[in-house]
């Protein structure tokens, strides 16, 4: 039995997040894994289809690889179209299915992180698994979708993603809630292993409702040459978000990238960010953080870790502040244990300049689509390599935001 591994980790029930309000578990019921079967996705209830096209996530599958789609804590769809590359399945079907599976099962994460760690262990929950092959190159991504349909529901989930040797895979992410799914509590635990010379891009997109508990646990562990690109964007009203996804760079020449875009509404609390652990020499990360308040709470958080020669990294958090009322705070932090680094950061907070507005006014803009114009240019602007898909669907959240009132 896995809890036998991990002796203290009932007592981590207890533990709360080293971020983020603390939440009791007991206020949610665990979300069933009976959630029905949707076999085509095209052919979902309209309802559904809408929340998985508000984060990305599209029923029309000609250009993806493959589809994942978990309903509270049932995988509703699994459809593959590159099985001689790439494997997706179940992470029960997995780990029954390979026994080697063991050395990567809670090996990135511990168990014992926290309460939210802790309780996905004990309930030995279910999640996604993709395996890219090695030497395989995935054409188009691969789409998953983490859909909370019930109110007062725990969802918990354990995703493995493994990119074997000179591999290479874009991911797509969406996760959102119900209208009718009132104070539900998400929590997901990802574990990534990106192995020498491969490459993943691992894009997330949420969508929460307005008392939305969400709670993400992410490690990731980098090879020789690989390379890891983590867009995270969040531009709509939740609850509380706290978020703090870990990358070690254990092989020399890896590389991180961490782009995190979000929005901070009146009465959200989000706090997140991210740190990158360079274990091996001529590493390289890049933290960048793109934030917007709005009357909220927003905490950007970011950590750089040199522990070896010729690693080279930068953290940058900027904020834009839209109204009174709320909290921005920008975290950034360097920590080194060698001489020979090259790491800088730098943080800025601040308003729309006036004159930016009244000059794209003096062309023929109204002030709210200037201001709209100016939100998107600073949210994508500072940001390369950013998905034109990821790129669209930001400008669809700024529109619908209407940043000019």
């Amino acid at each position: 039995m896995q809890n036998g591994e991990h002796p203290g980790v009932k007592d981590a029930l207890k533990k709360a997040g080293t971020y983020g309000p603390d939440v009791d578990l007991d206020d949610y019921k665990v979300g069933s894994s009976d959630t029905g079967r949707i076999d085509d996705l095209e052919k979902a209830d309209e309802t559904t289809k809408d929340l998985m096209v508000n984060v990305g996530v599209v029923a029309d599958e000609s250009e993806r690889d493959g589809s994942i789609i978990f309903i509270d804590n049932g995988m509703s769809h699994c459809s593959n179209k590159t099985e001689d590359g790439v494997e997706l399945m179940s992470t029960r079907d997995a780990v029954a299915k390979y026994d080697w599976l063991k050395d990567y099962f809670w090996k990135a994460m511990d168990p014992e992180k926290d309460k939210f760690t802790a309780k996905t262990y004990l309930e030995e929950s279910d999640g996604y698994f993709i395996r890219v092959k090695k030497g395989y190159h995935a054409k188009n991504p691969v789409q998953t979708c983490m859909l909370l349909k019930n109110k007062n529901t725990m969802q918990n989930l354990h995703n493995i993603i493994i990119v074997e040797e000179d591999a290479s895979l874009e991911i797509i992410t969406g996760c959102t809630t119900d209208r009718h799914a009132n104070n539900a509590l998400h929590i997901g635990v990802s574990e990534i292993y990106v192995k020498d010379g491969g490459s993943l891009s691992f894009s997330m997109i949420h969508n929460w409702g307005s008392d939305t508990v969400v709670r993400p646990r992410t490690a990731c562990i980098l090879g020789k040459d690989a390379k890891y690109v983590n867009n995270y964007v969040i531009l709509n009203p939740v609850g509380t978000l706290q978020s703090f996804p870990v990358t070690y760079l254990n092989g020399e020449g890896a590389s991180c990238k961490y782009n995190t875009i979000c929005l901070a509404h009146k009465d959200s609390n989000i706090d997140t960010g991210g740190a990158v652990v360079m274990n091996a020499p001529y590493t390289s990360a890049e933290i960048m953080s793109r934030s917007l308040n709005k009357g909220g709470k927003m905490i950007a958080r970011g950590r750089l870790s040199g522990n070896a020669e010729k690693v080279k990294a930068h953290l940058e958090c900027r904020s834009i502040v839209l109204e009174d009322g709320g909290l921005t705070l920008a975290v950034p932090e360097l920590e080194s244990t060698v001489a020979d680094v090259e790491m800088t950061h730098e943080a800025a907070v601040g308003k729309i300049d006036r004159d930016q507005i009244e000059y794209l006014m003096s062309r023929g803009l109204t002030e709210d689509d200037a201001v709209s114009m100016i939100v998107r240019g600073f949210l994508v602007g500072g940001i390369k390599g950013l998905p034109e898909n990821l790129k669209r669907e930001i400008d669809d959240a700024v529109e619908k935001a209407n940043l000019g009132n």
